[in-house]
Order: structure tokens, then sequence, then C-alpha cells
């Protein structure tokens, strides 16, 4: 898909959340400043969520509550999923009743191997285009 704009972005995010039941794990891979959080933030309209979704950079994850819980990981400064799984981060994989969106997935990748994901790769193609490729894995 091709995003022109960060609301078409917030759009496709909005879109995705509509299909989702629970326990899935989304995954985002992208440059810095490619639209991660801004899909994210379509994903939490998308499930309802009235507050305003911030990049978890320093917090790790951030807890939203809506249709559905959203655990929005920033995981840029975590190195393995053993490090994820001592911070209490795993503990929230496939829950139910919310969805994970893990920026920086890489990061941790051994501690998703036995989970589905959807995997979203964002890539900026210019100042304002971006293809948005979404993949169920």
């Amino acid at each position: 898909m091709i995003s022109k704009s960060e609301q078409d972005t917030l759009n496709l995010g909005r879109e995705l959340a509509q299909s989702l039941s629970g326990g899935e794990i989304i995954t985002l891979c992208g440059d810095l400043g490619a639209g991660k959080t801004v899909f994210t933030k379509g994903i939490a309209l998308g499930l309802g969520i009235t507050d305003t979704v911030v990049s978890p950079t320093f917090t790790l994850m951030n807890e939203y509550e809506g249709r559905l819980s959203l655990y929005h990981y920033d995981c840029y400064r975590i190195n393995s999923g053993k490090e994820a799984y001592e911070a209490g981060l795993t503990e929230y994989f496939g829950l139910k009743s919310g969805i994970c969106v893990i920026e920086w997935w890489q990061n941790i990748a051994d501690a998703l191997k036995s989970y589905k994901k959807i995997a979203v790769n964002i890539t900026a193609q210019d100042e304002n285009t971006r293809v948005i490729e979404i993949v169920k894995q």
C-alpha cells in the first residue's frame, strides 16, 4: 500500500485494528522517522483508544485501554529476547485481551519465534510517501 501522508498511515493502522480480535503480535519494521508510531496511533484509534499514543522509547512499553488493550513496545534499547523476558515484557505476548505492537522487534526476535505475527514494513520513499507492506506470518 502507498501512504501519501501521515493521515493515510493513520488510516491504514485504523483499518488493520478493525480486523484484530486479540492476541495478535504486530511487528513494525522501518527506519527512524518512517512512521511506525504514526501507524500505531492509527491502530489505537481503531481500537477506540482516546489517550495520546507516544513512542515508548524510554519506558520500553506503554499500555492503553480500548476495545482491546494495546501494548506498545519500543525494543530499540533491548538486545535480546532474554532481556525482554527479564524486563517482564513477554508476559503480554499472545494475551487474548489485547494486542502487542512492537517497534524494533528484531532485537527480541528470539522471544517471538513461537508466536504468529503480523509484520508491518514501512519504507520511506520521500518526505511524505511511504510504502507499507502488511504480511501475516
